[in-house]
């Protein structure tokens, strides 16, 4: 692979995790308005599967039949990987809610542990030395980033469990849209991967929606939801994962710890303390240890 491949793909996942990044504080801003959960996930899906349908459209039209067509059994397994993806949107959204968007994503970075646990059952074997130091220092940032230790006021319990229940749905997320229907584009999987998603998404709405639906939400943030949380990301991501390969990938991805922190402490005013920064880079050490490959080459 060319050095230029290797810096466009780093630029890609770069910007998508930017991108992503940014999301939660947007969130929480249309919360400061008065709109709900269930409008803000709704107009994002809804708005993200247009916007998904129109580049399907037009890759359709410029490769004709160059592309690959989904089966049944390709859309059903999509379609049940993205409902993983729905609840982490909701459960990350409901999470801010509750807490601020600086300690939210910190608890949506626990896939890094929860990532190296899943992978220690469904492959059967304990992981490496490399990994579990790894995960101590992504506990002990955590420790630090959240202030839990000098914070004089208590964080509300729902959050904290939603932001784990969203780490925890994210990890699923992430295994699942790496393995399955691979061989179609990007733009299918993500189409049916939010179609999935939609299903839990709706559902949550009708089932929580008790006052009259805000369809303002759709001009107002919707547009800004779906650009910045279900078209942009997982594209650009998508495309440049191969090119970066999954271990500087990862590392690149992790772009969207601090600039979510940066976001919410310019957008939304949260205070951030000293600990919490040397926490944030922690967890980014530990991402890096990771994926980087400390055997030397012969």
């Amino acid at each position: 692979m060319s050095q230029n491949n290797v810096l466009k793909g780093v630029f890609l996942v770069a910007i998508g995790a930017t991108t992503y990044g940014m999301l939660a504080t947007f969130v929480k801003m249309a919360y400061s308005e008065g709109y709900t959960t269930a409008e803000v996930t709704t107009s994002q899906f809804i708005l993200g599967i247009i916007g998904i349908l129109l580049i399907n459209a037009f890759q359709k039209a410029k490769h004709k039949e160059k592309v690959v067509k989904a089966t049944k059994k390709n859309i059903f397994s999509l379609m049940l990987a993205g409902t993983s993806l729905g609840m982490t949107s909701l459960f990350y959204y409901l999470a801010v809610k509750y807490i601020p968007v600086s300690i939210g994503i910190v608890l949506l970075m626990q896939t890094v542990w929860m990532g190296v646990l899943l992978e220690m059952i469904l492959e059967k074997k304990l992981p490496s030395k490399q990994k579990v130091i790894a995960v101590i220092i992504v506990l002990i940032g955590t420790v630090l980033a959240t202030n839990i230790i000098h914070n004089d006021v208590a964080l509300d319990w729902r959050g904290l469990a939603w932001g784990v229940l969203a780490a925890a749905s994210f990890t699923t997320t992430m295994f699942t849209a790496n393995s399955v229907a691979t061989e179609i584009s990007s733009a299918q999987r993500s189409l049916y991967m939010l179609l999935g998603g939609s299903v839990i998404v709706f559902s949550f709405a009708i089932a929580t929606q008790v006052t009259p639906f805000n369809f303002e939400i759709f001009l107002k943030w919707g547009i800004i939801l779906a650009l910045f949380g279900t078209i942009i990301p997982p594209m650009l991501m998508t495309a440049g994962f191969p090119l970066t390969g999954i271990g500087l990938g990862s590392i690149v991805s992790a772009l969207e710890l601090p600039v979510s922190v940066m976001m919410a402490y310019v957008l939304l005013d949260e205070k951030v303390i000293l600990s919490q920064w040397i926490g944030i880079v922690l967890i980014i050490l530990a991402i890096i240890i990771m994926n980087v490959n400390f055997k030397r080459k012969n």
